[in-house]
C-alpha cells in the first residue's frame, strides 16, 4: 500500500492531528518538533532528529535531468527518494519508476496525487503533501489508501456440492462493519475467486458479525491489495486484505483477528467462464456465497444451476504475484 507523508515544516499542530486521523504514515517536521508530535499521537517523523533522518533514511533531490534520474536511481537502491519535478511532468517520473523503487514524489493537488499513483499503473510507492491544508489532506490520503479499483466479476454456476470432510477453516475478523453483498474473494484455485459472503446476515443460529468472513480452508487464497493473494493460514492481526462487493467496488480491510478452528467442510464445484473451478467451505447453515444481485445465499441449499459471483483471471501466481506461466491447479 502507498505511503503518505505529509510536510509540516513549518509547524502547524492542527495538521498533524490532521494526518494522524485520516491515516497518514509520517509527518515532516522542524527538528524541535519531534516531541511535539509524539504527545499528540503515535506517527513517523521525518526530520534530523526524527524516526526517518534527511540524508540516512530518506533524500530529496529535484529532477532536471538525466544525470539527476541516474543520482535517484543509484541513492534508490539505500533509501528512500522524495522527488520533486519543476513542471510536474510525467516522463522523468515514467523513466524513474521503470528502474527504481523508493520512489516518492510531491504533490500539492489531488490531481497531482491521483496522476502520481496511475503513472505505469503502479504509481509511485509514496507521496509527499505540500502546502497542505485538513481538506487536501483528507482528500489525498482517502484517494491513495482507500479509494480501489473496480473488479469485474463473473458469473459462476453450481454444477455439485459434496461433504468433504473435517479440516481447518479460517475465520478473518476485520475491523470494517461489512453491509449485505459485501465480503472476500477466496478460492482453492488462484485463477478462480469466490466471493464468499461477510456474517452480516440475520439468522435464527447465531447473531450477526458483519466484520467476519467464515473464509475458508487453510489452504486458500485470499485476495489482499495490489492484485496480490495471500493463503488464508499467513494472515494475522495488523495485515490488511481486500474487500470487495456485488458491484465489484474493492476497498481495503484492516485484519483484527484470525480464527482457525477444524470444522467439517463442503466442496463446492462451478462452473465459469475457463471451465470448471471449486472452493472449500465450512459446512454450516451460516457460510454465504453472493448472488448475481448481491443476495447472500447459504452454502448448504445449493444445488446445480444456481449462480453466484468469482473473479476469474488468466494468469497463474507465483508467490501472490502474478505470473504468465503454465501452471495446472485441480
Amino acid at each position: 500500500m502507498k505511503e503518505i507523508w505529509v510536510n509540516v515544516d513549518p509547524w502547524k499542530k492542527d495538521l498533524v492531528t490532521t494526518a494522524l486521523e485520516a491515516g497518514a504514515d509520517a509527518v515532516i517536521v522542524p527538528p524541535d518538533k519531534v516531541q511535539g508530535v509524539k504527545e499528540l499521537g503515535l506517527i513517523k517523523t521525518v526530520s534530523e532528529k526524527g524516526e526517518l533522518t534527511w540524508g540516512k533514511d530518506v533524500t530529496r533531490m529535484e529532477i532536471q535531468s538525466a544525470e539527476d534520474e541516474e543520482k535517484i536511481v543509484k541513492i534508490s537502491k539505500e533509501r528512500k527518494v522524495v522527488v520533486k519535478t519543476s513542471d510536474w511532468t510525467i516522463i522523468p517520473l515514467e523513466n524513474l519508476l521503470a528502474r527504481a523503487g523508493n520512489i516518492f514524489v510531491e504533490v500539492a493537488t489531488l490531481d497531482e496525487a491521483k496522476t502520481a499513483l496511475g503513472i505505469l499503473e503502479k504509481g509511485v510507492d509514496g507521496l509527499v503533501i505540500q502546502d497542505p491544508d485538513s481538506a487536501k489532506v483528507r482528500d489525498i490520503i482517502k484517494e491513495a489508501k482507500f479509494s480501489q479499483e473496480n473488479l469485474e466479476l463473473s458469473e459462476l454456476e453450481i454444477t455439485a456440492v459434496h461433504p468433504a470432510g473435517m479440516g481447518d477453516r479460517v475465520c478473518v475478523d476485520t475491523c470494517t462493519m461489512m453491509k449485505e453483498g459485501e465480503g472476500l474473494l477466496v478460492g482453492s484455485s488462484s485463477r478462480c475467486l469466490f466471493l464468499i459472503h461477510s456474517e452480516s446476515i440475520e439468522n435464527p443460529y447465531v447473531a450477526p458479525r458483519p466484520f467476519r468472513v467464515n473464509a475458508g480452508p487453510v489452504h486458500a487464497y485470499v485476495m489482499v491489495p495490489e492484485g496480490k493473494t495471500r493463503y488464508l493460514s499467513e494472515l494475522k492481526a495488523g495485515d490488511v486484505v481486500m474487500g470487495i462487493d456485488f458491484q465489484g467496488q474493492t476497498a481495503p480491510l484492516l485484519v483484527g483477528r484470525v480464527k482457525i478452528e477444524r470444522r467439517p467442510l463442503l466442496l463446492i464445484e462451478a462452473k465459469g467462464p475457463q471451465g470448471q473451478v471449486s472452493v472449500i467451505v465450512q459446512n454450516a447453515e451460516t457460510i454465504r456465497m453472493v448472488g448475481p444481485e448481491g443476495e447472500a445465499l447459504s452454502v448448504v441449499r445449493f444445488k446445480p444451476g444456481d449462480r453466484i459471483l468469482g473473479y476469474v483471471e488468466e494468469a497463474g501466481r507465483h508467490f501472490g504475484h502474478k505470473i504468465k506461466e503454465t501452471i495446472t491447479e485441480r
